[in-house]
């Protein structure tokens, strides 16, 4: 006899067909769910680790904010420490130079004159003094133009007060190179 095969084979074909067809679009969905997830999380751990640059970034930047303010800080003390210093060196400079001032008004002093007072503002020394006669005043004002610790006097008043002659005159100060003080 003939074989005759009564199942129904397409429609069994057709099954495994869908079968297959579903199992495909469950395994592509569901590879689908696990990529984007995947993807999802890559992203996120990126983001994560920049945010964790950025905030070490920030800390650092702060911290060398921080150290500019006192760099800053500090140079302004030094600037203010270099000025204290450089004040003190010409002070302790100008020490022989004021006693060598007064030793040379002692030694242009001509005879027959006399300081009253002397005064200094600035770089000048303010002269008041009684003298026998105008000649006396000009050889002191010729010695001091002549001393390399004075500069050119000014006078300013000659008067005639009994038998002495009052004067008032300044005199700049000069500060002489080191070859001429013999240094």
């Amino acid at each position: 006899m003939a074989r005759i095969n009564l199942r129904p084979w397409r429609e069994e074909r057709n099954a495994l067909l869908q079968k297959r067809f579903l199992g495909n679009l469950v395994a592509a969905a569901v590879l689908a769910a696990v990529t984007v997830f995947a993807v999802s999380y890559y992203y996120d751990m990126q983001m994560d680790r920049q945010q964790a640059r950025n905030n070490y970034l920030r800390g650092e930047i702060s911290k060398l904010d921080q150290k500019i303010a006192e760099i800053s800080e500090l140079r302004r003390k030094r600037e203010r420490l270099l000025e204290r210093l450089n004040a003190i060196q010409e002070l302790q400079g100008n020490r022989p130079v004021i006693v060598r001032n007064f030793d040379e008004l002692v030694r242009v002093l001509p005879d027959d004159l006399y300081y009253s007072s002397l005064t200094r503002t600035g770089d000048r020394i303010g002269i008041n003094g009684l003298a026998n006669d105008n000649d006396d005043v000009s050889t002191l004002m010729r010695n001091l133009e002549g001393s390399i610790w004075f500069g050119e006097p000014s006078l300013s008043r000659v008067q005639a007060s009994n038998q002495m002659r009052e004067f008032n005159l300044s005199v700049p100060l000069a500060k002489p190179k080191a070859e001429e003080t013999g240094k």
